[in-house]
């Protein structure tokens, strides 16, 4: 994750400790599931599984998200619910540059429900069937931060 102790540190405090023996902890996973609360702490339940595999899977959704709303971005796509004006979003930002994953999931949250919307219409799957809990949030948030500290060190 880091070689930086408070980064470190940080990493740990949100994902767990990547020490955890991963093949006991696959094990257990699969022998027992993912733990009762996994939809409030974790991504998926494959993220539950290890803190190594919680970090990666966190890394995808937020490579996901950042992409698909660069995506919608320039196609100039807006979404404007007519009776969830709560849910109306303009990506009218760069995603890649974002402050924070904060700005990202509420642009994030509109697009995604309005494409899960199309994708029934068609009688298709939902395309992003995962919730953004306040702890995946912030470990979005972390990766954000992960991901410009390091555009700043190469001067971007």
């Amino acid at each position: 994750m880091s070689d930086d102790d408070q980064t470190l540190a940080e990493a740990r405090a949100l994902f767990g400790d990547e020490r955890e023996d991963y093949a006991e902890a696959l094990k257990r996973n699969y022998e027992q599931g993912p733990p009762a609360d996994w939809q409030a702490r974790f991504i998926s339940t494959y993220a539950s599984a290890h803190p190594a595999e919680d970090f990666a899977e966190c890394w995808a959704h937020f490579l996901h998200i950042v992409d698909t709303l660069e995506t919608a971005r320039s196609f100039g796509l807006s979404t404007e619910p007519r009776r969830h004006e709560d849910m109306a979003a303009e990506v009218d930002f760069d995603p890649y540059r974002a402050p924070g994953a904060q700005m990202l999931v509420d642009a994030w949250v509109p697009l995604s429900v309005a494409l899960n919307s199309i994708q029934r219409s068609m009688g298709q799957p939902d395309s992003y069937p995962f919730v953004l809990s306040p702890p995946v949030v912030q470990k979005l948030d972390f990766i954000n931060r992960l991901i410009r500290r390091a555009g700043a060190a190469y001067g971007q």
